[in-house]
């Protein structure tokens, strides 16, 4: 199996630099997941989006859509869960 490549929104990726160093880590070593697993076990799809679904670091969430048949993850967003939905 072919691995994902793994894209970001420019918001996101301004949010994923905002964050502390060591959260950065967590999140990173997450997202370059995806890249081999676009559904690793607990992701869930967003409701109300076409295809877009989230993974849980933490308080933090990703959420990225999903593009099987360009083979591509793009990464739409990197936020405190309390943020992320609204």
């Amino acid at each position: 199996m072919s691995r994902y490549e793994i894209t970001f929104a420019r918001s996101a990726r301004r949010e994923l630099e905002a964050l502390e160093t060591p959260l950065v880590a967590r999140v990173w070593a997450r997202i370059q997941a995806l890249g081999g697993q676009p559904r690793p076990p607990g992701c869930r799809k967003v409701q109300g989006e076409e295809d877009v679904w989230r993974i849980r670091v933490g308080d933090y969430r990703v959420l990225y859509e999903n593009k099987d048949a360009a083979r591509v993850v793009d990464i739409v967003a990197v936020r405190h869960r309390r943020d992320v939905y609204r």
